[in-house]
């Protein structure tokens, strides 16, 4: 079997459907986005036959339980996805959107518009929501997808994009719109990355690892997503209690996520009554600590934290801790060891949290707020097509806009220069 060439065809699929699909009139995707909604809840048990299978499988195989947390889909998870291509439909349809228009002393008329980047390519891992998510906002935002999903998550996958298929191209969605790698060789991947000329951009979603080798690899171009290893930083003068809440939400609400903490900072000044604190709360929930030396003095029976911790991201109940003497030590530690995510401060003072939030090189910057919600629901953007950790086209989630280009149309009446 030939997996390139089927990849190619694939993608080139894609290709002509995008073209289509870059026209398609605001109402028609609307209505498909809804028609999706509606079949994938309508068919919710064929979509939980197919995980159990994957969810099978990957236990006998040994996954850890943070990959499966991430794996397993339930009939909130899928009424979730539903809901996400429902707020998907009802957001503003971002193409023919003009943000800059002016008229040139020779008379030739520009106008600056938004138009989709065309066939945009999503390499993930294990979450089977991604598909629902990524093929909704591609979809509203005129890109035709390719979407290629780990070999554990095939079954659930493919359930999902046949009943969405199913829904959106009932609805008027050109066929090939929605295009779906099976093959799990890694092959496949690599077809994907060399598909130039057909493949307008990559976007993994996953560990660090495929991240890695989807940029060093890449003939296309690749948007960066995913890597999470965040802080939150507990200053002098925090408030006890929020910040207990603050941190306790960010490591045990979903820890295999991205946007999970996975480094906690304290100012020496609180260190001695706060860590005992906050090492009982996160303990009541089976967070491991990893400490410096001066947690250790303070908290005997933590685990030593080794400099490999402070880079790490567990996607686990683990928590690296480290005491630091000011504001300007935590600073500088956030942004050695950070990967461009999200990170928090909690305290009282404004100068401060201005100072954090102008100095820590990040996409999302809190103050006195989880890290948890760098998502692209809870922003507002219906879903999020993944998390850039990057700088250039785009930064933080992704939703429709991020999913767009720009193209300038000019009005002239025989101008020539």
């Amino acid at each position: 079997m030939d997996i390139e060439k089927i990849v190619r065809e694939k993608a080139a699929e894609a290709k002509e459907a995008s073209r289509r699909l870059a026209v398609l009139p605001t109402a028609v995707k609307n209505d498909a986005l809804l028609k999706m909604a509606g079949l994938l809840e309508e068919k919710a048990a064929q979509v939980l036959a197919a995980n159990e299978e994957d969810i099978k499988a990957a236990r006998e195989g040994g996954i850890k339980a943070s990959f499966l947390d991430r794996l397993l889909l339930t009939p909130e998870r899928i009424k979730g996805m539903a809901d996400s291509l429902r707020a998907t439909a009802a957001l503003p349809d971002p193409i023919g959107e003009g943000d800059f228009a002016t008229v040139r002393p020779n008379g030739l008329e520009l106008r600056r518009v938004r138009v989709p980047m065309g066939v945009v390519a999503i390499i993930y891992e294990a979450r089977p929501n991604v598909t629902a998510e990524a093929a909704g906002l591609c979809l509203k935002s005129g890109n035709a997808v390719l979407l290629r999903g780990g070999k554990e998550a095939l079954k659930s996958n493919l359930a999902v994009i046949n009943i969405l298929r199913e829904a959106a191209y009932g609805a008027g969605v050109p066929e090939g719109a929605l295009g779906f790698i099976d093959f799990t060789d890694r092959s496949a991947v690599d077809a994907i990355l060399h598909a130039n000329g057909l493949v307008d951009v990559v976007i993994p979603r996953g560990g660090a690892g495929l991240i890695k080798k989807v940029v060093a690899n890449s003939a296309v171009p690749v948007i960066e997503t995913g890597a999470g290893i965040c802080h939150t930083f507990v200053d002098s003068s925090a408030d006890f209690d929020m910040a207990v809440s603050i941190i306790v939400n960010a490591k045990t609400s979903r820890p295999s996520v991205c946007n999970a903490m996975e480094t906690l900072l304290i100012h020496e000044a609180k260190a001695e009554s706060f860590l005992p604190l906050v090492t009982k709360a996160l303990r009541e929930k089976g967070v491991e600590l990893r400490g410096c030396e001066k947690c250790l003095s303070i908290v005997p029976d933590m685990n030593p934290a080794a400099p490999e911790d402070w880079a790490t991201e567990y996607d686990d109940l683990i928590l690296s801790v480290k005491v630091v003497g000011d504001i300007e030590e935590a600073i500088d530690h956030i942004n050695r060891y950070n990967t461009g995510h999200s990170e928090c401060i909690v305290t009282k003072d404004l100068v401060n949290a201005h100072r954090f939030q102008a100095e820590i090189d990040a996409a999302a910057v809190y103050v006195n707020a989880s890290t948890r919600f760098t998502d692209g629901f809870e922003f507002g953007f219906g879903a999020e097509i993944g998390i850039s950790t990057q700088k250039l086209h785009a930064r933080g989630p992704m939703g429709l806009r991020e999913l767009t280009t720009e193209k300038y149309l000019i009005y002239g009446n025989g101008q020539i220069r």
